[in-house]
């Protein structure tokens, strides 16, 4: 079920939030729908724990996160200055959260950015640059704003790729 609700309609959504009280809505009703599983503790799972264990898997890979747990707010907003678009770069068109003007990730947005993130690769422009382009979100070095040149010189990055059949989640 949560796999054709991460679709176009809820990446648009997510990229209209702030302005469209629709848009909102259509958000906060994907994000709360359940999926059908129970987590260990008998809790139902919704939409927004499976992003958020998706972003977790994909980007906390260095947070000692212990396997199937979620990103958090401090997981979320320690990547969000380490995903790029196409290459390294540090201006707005490379830099994934202020090319979508995320400039503060916090406790409002933190499952937004997030959420963001898993739709582009599921429904958005990343994923058609990724299948049609060969575009990847590419996941740098932790503060990235603070490394020398020789740091980001020498920084080591991996790419994330989809294939053409399905999204990631």
């Amino acid at each position: 079920m949560a796999q054709r609700l991460i679709n176009k309609d809820f990446y648009e959504a997510i990229l209209h939030f702030v302005e469209d009280d629709e848009a909102q809505e259509y958000y906060y009703k994907v994000m709360d729908t359940e999926t059908g599983r129970v987590d260990r503790n008998g809790k139902k799972e919704t939409v927004r724990d499976q992003i958020l264990r998706g972003y977790a898997l994909l980007f906390c890979e260095d947070m000692d996160l212990s396997a199937g747990q979620k990103a958090g707010l401090d997981e979320v907003a320690a990547t969000a200055d380490r995903l790029y678009i196409g290459s390294m770069g540090y201006d707005p068109q490379h830099w994934y959260r202020m090319q979508h003007h995320f400039p503060v990730i916090d406790e409002d947005n933190y499952d937004r950015f997030a959420a963001l993130v898993i739709a582009d690769m599921n429904a958005g422009p990343l994923r058609d640059a990724a299948v049609n382009g060969g575009d990847t979100l590419v996941v740098g070095e932790p503060d990235p704003l603070y490394m020398t040149a020789e740091q980001r010189k020498n920084q080591k990055v991996r790419s994330i790729n989809l294939n053409e059949e399905g999204g990631l989640l």
